[in-house]
């Protein structure tokens, strides 16, 4: 395909991006109310294990960044992505006619390596244009995007499920794909121009790493993002557990799911508004301060109840939770790309990457320990935004201390 020559109207960029990226949040909550479904179909024994159909994908997904990062930069962003749109492809195809938990794992993990592509790379995308504030907030716009999916993918998979066998939730996700890449494929043109391109080499993929993680505050801010993720990664493993078993919603989880989805989504909308006026840092040290707080205190009160929280009372922590996470999303990642102009490619796939990797074995632990309560959940919480806050102080240094108070 042939690139336009002109490039695209922001307006048309920002909503093009928005929907590739969705791709990676639809796959992965769409099937949320199918998985005791795929469990019994495919005659998982154990009911935790069924939450490797969603791990199975960050784990691709983490392994495909570093080759879709390095690639893009060599190539362009272009040829990159829509070879990723193409291995997405595949992958659905695998599981949709997957007979075993083996099959559908190998599907879900060949989706998350094909899903960097459009994820990662369209950050590269954004940096080849943009930086600082600017980059922030059309950052923030797109994650707002990419939060609120979530509000309205476990609905689409419910809808699915109600009429149709649970496997046409990959039909779902393999139409989105194909639409995004033809969309993608058409319209934008290619940002990296020939004579910015890094050869690809080992020599100069260990040299781009070093470079970067010896930035403190590349290597800081992609610590707290991975903490911050694998909390989130756990509420994915286990939120339909949660609340269809232990707070008995049945086939309301895809309401309350989407209602939680939403409060990130209109932090990340606030967070576009604001950032420009009082900044990337005030606002991360803000949330991360406020998740730490919240989460502590509706630990000591769900653990003095005798039972179950009530909806309304896990709702509440629940909003306020993850309305800080939806600040903290654009920002992490914007303050951690924000020294790597240079190296938009390759530094978009390192901490995209190194965040996932942090991730995977934290929230594969904390959704492991569920136990009918959820207890874990909030703890987990708890102690990883802890760790996100205290890297974040370290990263900033005595910079932090100038940071003006709200």
């Amino acid at each position: 395909m042939r690139p336009p020559k002109k490039p695209l109207p922001l307006a048309e960029f920002i909503v093009m991006l928005a929907f590739m990226v969705s791709i990676v949040a639809m796959a992965t909550d769409v099937m949320l109310p199918a998985l005791a479904l795929i469990g019994e179909d495919l005659r998982v024994a154990d009911p935790n294990d069924v939450q490797l159909v969603i791990s199975s994908l960050f784990v691709g997904f983490s392994i495909g960044q570093l080759l879709v990062g390095p690639l893009s930069d060599a190539y362009g962003r272009k040829p990159v992505i829509l070879v990723g749109y193409v291995a997405f492809v595949i992958g659905c195809v695998l599981s949709i006619s997957s007979t075993d938990l083996t099959a559908m794992l190998a599907g879900r993990f060949l989706q998350g390596i094909g899903a960097a592509a459009p994820r990662v790379v369209s950050t590269s995308l954004i940096r080849d244009g943009y930086e600082g504030r600017d980059m922030a907030r059309i950052m923030s716009i797109i994650m707002s995007v990419f939060i609120l999916v979530p509000a309205i993918a476990p609905s689409v998979g419910q809808g699915v499920i109600m009429i149709l066998p649970w496997r046409y939730t990959f039909v779902v996700l393999l139409a989105m794909a194909i639409i995004a890449a033809v969309w993608f494929g058409f319209r934008q043109p290619e940002t990296l121009a020939h004579e910015h391109r890094r050869a690809l080499s080992v020599r100069n993929f260990v040299s781009g790493c070093a470079e970067a993680l010896s930035i403190r505050t590349v290597l800081g801010y992609t610590l707290s993002m991975g903490f911050i993720f694998g909390a989130f990664l756990s509420y994915l493993g286990a939120s339909r557990q949660i609340f269809q078993d232990t707070l008995q919603t049945g086939d309301m989880f895809a309401i309350y799911f989407g209602v939680a989805a939403l409060a990130i989504g209109a932090a990340s909308v606030m967070n576009s508004l604001l950032v420009m006026r009082l900044g990337m840092r005030l606002l991360t040290h803000s949330a991360l301060t406020s998740l730490v707080l919240l989460s502590g205190v509706f630990l000591a009160v769900f653990h003095a109840l005798d039972g179950p929280p009530s909806i309304p009372l896990f709702m509440t922590w629940q909003l306020a939770a993850f309305f800080c996470i939806g600040i903290l999303f654009g920002n992490l990642n914007a303050l951690a790309m924000e020294p790597l102009g240079h190296l938009a490619g390759l530094g978009a796939a390192l901490i995209g990457s190194i965040s996932t990797f942090i991730s995977l074995p934290f929230g594969w632990l904390i959704g492991q320990m569920y136990d009918g309560t959820v207890l874990p959940l909030v703890g987990g919480f708890f102690l990883l935004g802890l760790a996100a806050l205290i890297t974040a102080r370290w990263t900033e240094g005595a910079l932090w201390r100038r940071i003006p108070r709200a």
